[in-house]
């Protein structure tokens, strides 16, 4: 009796002892969830802290680059530096880089490459990452901009407040006399680098001069002739373009919050001051999808003629695109054309020698861009490609047609009597 009784006991301590065991591990469990509950919230706190240091990083990573890029200049002066305006499309980025690559490095010391991107796109910063030649900032926006109204599409905003950021970066921070401006849907021509280098001290001569532009809207293969003719306009071309570091420094305290291109051809800002623009455009435009949704790509872009011939650009006299000497060459061309009638414009085509047609309103020159198939479009009074009021474009010869405004011959200095007699 004296046997089971302890045997009774012995189990009962060792009950005694699992149940002791149970509530232990239970606790420990409980223990552990609590640690683990803890520690995912410190988890989550440090990948916050590891994207605040990622975008932190970036930023002295360009700042590296920038020191650098100092310090490689101290040797010589570059005539510009060119930066690729990127965001998120690296498949165009690679296209885009692959043609500035293919004629730059015969102008390697003369033309520093930058690609500018705008937001933390991984396959974007990548790619430029990828080619040594460029060197890569990086734009992370920490207070994201809003639009002014409803159902208006932000990238606008982005896009401005990318450009702001850019240009200070490489005029204000690195020093750049010039910079020119492309865009990661661009292809550039054979001659983009000796174009821009022969034009480039015209913006020093000539203060009524504030960039120069490779592209011509009304450049389409119809319309288009002579690859070594340059025009003044008074409307911004943009689309692969340079300007200096003093015009930045006058558009810098009051860069618009969106739609910037479109504020740079406000008269307020233009201020009676002109571009230079090709008759065959340096840089074609391949963008059919991005924040514009394909705007006037079939209509307009996709036939734009991109400039083939090698023209030895060192060589040419560029003095005729000084103020005074190109409206008086120009206002030469217009009074030697033969005048016709808007309502006879289709008589254009049958006329040897150039011609030009009066119009006296927008709608009626947006008539007669219909009829010939140029861009319609004005912006603050001002025709695309027009200089004082003329758009000159080829038709499929050397011919030109000038759609002149009813005021064109006054801004040109040519008088009524002059225009009778001849």
């Amino acid at each position: 009796m004296m046997r089971l009784f302890a045997t009774q006991s012995e189990y009962a301590d060792r009950i005694a002892a699992a149940v002791e065991a149970e509530n232990r591990c239970v606790r420990q469990v409980r223990g552990f969830i609590d640690q683990i509950s803890s520690q995912q919230g410190k988890i989550v706190a440090l990948e916050e802290e590891k994207q605040r240091l990622d975008a932190k990083n970036a930023q002295l990573t360009t700042q590296i680059e920038d020191l650098e890029g100092r310090k490689s200049r101290t040797v010589s002066q570059p005539i510009a530096a060119v930066v690729i305006m990127s965001c998120n499309r690296a498949d165009y980025l690679e296209r885009t880089i692959t043609s500035v690559l293919r004629y730059h490095v015969p102008f390697a010391s003369k033309f520093p490459l930058f690609i500018s991107q705008d937001g933390d796109d991984k396959s974007v910063r990548m790619k430029a990452r990828s080619f040594y030649q460029f060197s890569h900032m990086q734009h992370i926006d920490p207070d994201p901009p809003k639009s002014n109204h409803p159902g208006e599409n932000i990238a606008y905003y982005k896009i401005a407040r990318h450009y702001k950021w850019a240009l200070t970066q490489l005029f204000d921070k690195q020093n750049f006399q010039r910079v020119i401006i492309l865009e990661d849907d661009m292809e550039i021509s054979l001659d983009f680098f000796d174009y821009f280098e022969a034009t480039a001290p015209l913006l020093d001569q000539d203060s009524s001069l504030v960039a120069v532009s490779s592209w011509n809207d009304n450049g389409q293969k119809q319309f288009v002739q002579d690859p070594e003719l340059l025009y003044r306009s008074d409307f911004f071309p943009g689309l692969g373009w340079m300007l200096t570091k003093t015009f930045w420094a006058e558009l810098s305290p009051k860069w618009p919050k969106a739609y910037w291109d479109d504020w740079l051809r406000l008269k307020e800002n233009r201020k009676g001051r002109q571009f230079i623009r090709p008759e065959v455009c340096r840089t074609y435009n391949f963008g059919e999808h991005g924040s514009s949704y394909g705007q006037f790509f079939k209509q307009y872009l996709e036939t734009i003629k991109l400039n083939d011939v090698l023209v030895p650009w060192k060589s040419k006299n560029l003095s005729y695109l000084l103020e005074g000497e190109f409206q008086k060459q120009f206002a030469a061309l217009v009074q030697n054309s033969v005048p016709i009638a808007a309502n006879e414009a289709a008589k254009a085509y049958n006329i040897d020698g150039d011609v030009r047609i009066e119009y006296e309103s927008q709608s009626a020159f947006q008539n007669l861009a219909k009829q010939f198939g140029i861009f319609e479009e004005w912006k603050d009074g001002i025709p695309r490609t027009a200089y004082k009021g003329v758009v000159v474009i080829r038709w499929q010869t050397s011919r030109r047609i000038f759609l002149v405004a009813s005021d064109s011959l006054l801004q040109l200095g040519i008088s009524m009597d002059r225009v009778a007699r001849t």
